[in-house]
């Protein structure tokens, strides 16, 4: 006689999606109202505490628990951009007030480009994904390009229009957050996300 093993039940977690985009949606939002030159850049300290914490602490959290749901793309991206907002809120706070003051828009500019890479990838992806989140990485996409732009030629004006697109793209986010939760909780799909196999 052969005793089996039952097989245990698969876990089952709450879709991460939504939290990680909404602590992206909203970090974006703030950063790039002042990349945007719409407030006083001395108020701008304010997008350091949301990217450590919302956008940095929950969103790479959120890209943890995609790891649990099988979803790599999830847990690339926002372990990834989790990632991304803490190491800027460093940059800013503990690294930039110690770096030449005629050179260090170059050490900016090499920040924004690797980032820029990683995006443009990322965004090719979301191709097989869904039209969503394609919705979310070409403008980001475009963000970054421009604030890499920006940077390196010292260009307040390519600054300011990355800063309209990064309102675009938080825009996006919030959609596809807002579409994911409301379809989630009413049990149906409320809002389209174009989710392709």
């Amino acid at each position: 006689m052969t005793s089996s093993t039952p097989t245990p039940a698969p876990r089952l977690i709450a879709d991460p999606g939504p939290l990680g985009l909404a602590a992206f949606a909203l970090t974006t939002f703030v950063l790039s109202v002042f990349n945007a030159g719409i407030l006083d850049p001395s108020l701008e300290p304010v997008v350091l505490p949301l990217a450590l914490f919302y956008g940095g602490l929950v969103q790479l959290l959120a890209g943890m628990w995609e790891l649990l749901k099988n979803n790599t793309f999830g847990a690339l991206a926002f372990s990834s951009y989790g990632a991304f907002w803490m190491s800027f809120a460093a940059y800013v706070k503990l690294v930039v007030p110690g770096l030449p003051a005629d050179t260090a828009h170059q050490a900016t500019g090499l920040f924004l480009l690797a980032w820029t890479i990683f995006t443009v990838y990322m965004t090719v992806v979301t191709l097989k994904v869904s039209v969503g989140l394609m919705s979310v990485f070409v403008p980001l996409s475009i963000t970054f390009a421009l604030l890499t732009v920006g940077a390196l030629a010292q260009a307040e004006t390519v600054t300011h229009v990355a800063g309209f697109v990064g309102l675009l793209t938080a825009g996006t986010a919030w959609y596809n957050s807002f579409a994911g939760v409301l379809n989630i909780t009413w049990k149906r799909d409320v809002l389209p996300l174009g989710v392709r196999g």
